[in-house]
């Protein structure tokens, strides 16, 4: 087995290995953040084809990998984790957490991790392509509307995490294993107070106050196609209006909107700068421009009919080159080792494993985990890929520049 794993690893390209973040490109290798270059390596150069004989040495690995978890438990998948020495992570949460998540995964086992921040649009996108030969291993962060896209077509590996029994509730994990969850963000308003008061205009309190004309410029989301936050917002005013009404809403809201980014954190981060003045997101990522960047011009706001929320996740690529760095990539990402980095790191969404410590400052924003509508995750996980066809059907000759694909 030690033979046909060394072929599989030995299939594998280097990755360039890219600081978990944004739009700037940027590259480094874990764990030495001093490392940098300019760009990372496309990810379509990522790795090449599989051969026949290679998918079936990683088919058999992955069968090992299930049979070494239950023969020894935790100690047995470590030493055949670290047998394979290697992991590569698609990250879709913000950069820092997920280089210091990944940085830390390094220190404790000794694998070496090669890392790339991506949204969750483009992690699907990608895996889509690769069709199940993939070139990373797991995936990290991001909302589980796209998970389930991929666990339905058959682009996730199941597997049953012994940290789960740490989750406080059913609804943060799929049923059948192919994605957990490692934190809840809340969908709300992110406002430039100032702006809004020089220009003689109130906040807008709920979402159909962001229909007014008077707010027509003013608005930012984030690309349906790209984005996972973008997906949750047609799930969320499908499920609260009705899905006539919620697709006509976004064709109405539209009419304001300036700029949809590519990644669902874009418009936070043009909010305290006064290049966006209000900005659909989640709300943590407006406190993190509050708390760390010193944007006090910032308010958030929860809409006062109610609101829907994300489970960020984490899951295992069917097929993947490390089949027992990923298993124990998922344990690592349900303990307090890898979930309260978060917070260390700028991301203060809420936790929902239940030995980690939350992040007080949510708190102190008014933030409440449970205030939110009943988010129905099946019917987002059948028809998530058609409502977003849907709603750029209906905005037609509307669906023009200003949806950022960089």
């Amino acid at each position: 087995m030690r033979k046909k794993l060394a072929l599989v690893l030995a299939g594998l390209m280097t990755l360039s290995v890219v600081g978990c973040g944004g739009s700037n490109g940027g590259s480094t290798e874990a764990p030495a953040a001093e490392t940098k270059t300019e760009e990372a390596a496309p990810a379509e150069t990522a790795t090449e084809e599989p051969a026949a004989e290679e998918t079936t040495e990683a088919e058999e690995a992955t069968e090992d990998a299930g049979e070494a978890t239950e023969a020894g438990g935790m100690d047995a998948l470590i030493e055949a984790a670290k047998a394979e020495g290697e992991l590569i992570v698609y990250g879709s949460c913000e950069e820092e957490y997920l280089a210091a998540a990944c940085e830390n995964f390094e220190k404790m086992y000794g694998i070496k991790v090669q890392y790339q921040r991506l949204s969750t649009g483009e992690v699907q996108s990608k895996i889509e392509e690769e069709n199940g030969n993939p070139s990373g291993d797991v995936w990290f962060g991001g909302t589980t509307d796209p998970y389930n896209v991929a666990a339905g077509e058959g682009l996730l590996e199941a597997y049953e995490a012994q940290n789960a029994s740490h989750l406080i509730g059913d609804k943060y994990r799929d049923k059948d294993g192919y994605w957990y969850g490692i934190y809840k963000g809340i969908l709300g308003f992110m406002v430039n107070r100032d702006e809004l008061e020089r220009m003689g205009i109130d906040e807008p309190k709920d979402w159909q106050d962001l229909l007014d004309e008077k707010y027509k410029g003013l608005v930012w989301l984030s690309n349906y196609n790209t984005a996972g936050t973008a997906k949750l917002v047609i799930n969320t005013m499908i499920q609260k209006y009705g899905h006539d009404e919620g697709i006509q809403y976004l064709v109405d809201l539209d009419k304001n909107i300036e700029v949809y980014t590519k990644s669902g954190s874009g418009p936070s981060k043009n909010v305290g700068t006064g290049e966006c003045i209000v900005g659909i997101g989640f709300l943590h990522d407006g406190i993190t421009q509050i708390v760390d960047n010193g944007y006090g011009n910032i308010d958030l706001v929860i809409p006062s009919t109610g609101t829907s929320f994300e489970i960020g996740a984490t899951a295992i690529f069917k097929g993947c080159a490390h089949p027992n760095a990923a298993k124990l990539w998922i344990e690592y990402a349900l303990s307090p080792d890898c979930v309260e980095l978060a917070a260390q790191n700028g991301s203060y969404q809420f936790l929902v494993i239940d030995n980690a410590k939350q992040p007080e400052v949510a708190a102190e924003f008014g933030l409440d985990p449970e205030n939110v509508m009943d988010y129905d995750f099946e019917d987002a996980k059948e028809n998530t890929e058609t409502y977003i066809e849907e709603v750029m059907t209906a905005l037609g000759s509307a669906a023009d520049d200003r949806f950022q694909t960089e």
